[in-house]
């Protein structure tokens, strides 16, 4: 999908709390993401989404990725209950430790860290 290709005008720095969290997490967590690249959210949130993975050097085995086509359906999408696009689940050790679904009030990957920080889910 090409709404997964990192934001290249996206500030790391600017950022640098939310890159903190998901560097900490790199080998700890399973990053899955369902999207459309038909969707506007998903074109409007993923690229910085992966933009903030890639500068926190998140590899991408960590990540899957899947397809959710205009009747939402795809891959998975039963099994973790999603209904909106984009949703991003993080889970450690198998267990659902974060989501975020469609559009919240800050962006997918500070509202992601900020989940994590509040869980405890890197301790």
């Amino acid at each position: 999908m090409e709404t997964t290709e990192p934001n290249p005008t996206w500030d790391a720095k600017a950022h640098s709390e939310t890159v903190d969290v998901l560097e900490s997490a790199v080998a700890e967590v399973t990053i899955r993401v369902w999207g459309a690249d038909w969707c506007g959210d998903c074109r409007a949130a993923l690229p910085d989404f992966f933009a903030a993975l890639e500068s926190a050097g998140v590899p991408n085995d960590e990540v899957e990725v899947y397809e959710v086509d205009q009747n939402k359906d795809g891959e998975k999408v039963d099994e973790y209950d999603v209904s909106l696009i984009p949703t991003i689940v993080v889970e450690r050790d198998g267990e659902e430790v974060a989501r975020f679904e469609e559009s919240e009030d800050r962006p997918a990957a500070q509202y992601l860290a900020d989940q994590l920080v509040d869980s405890d889910a890197m301790v």
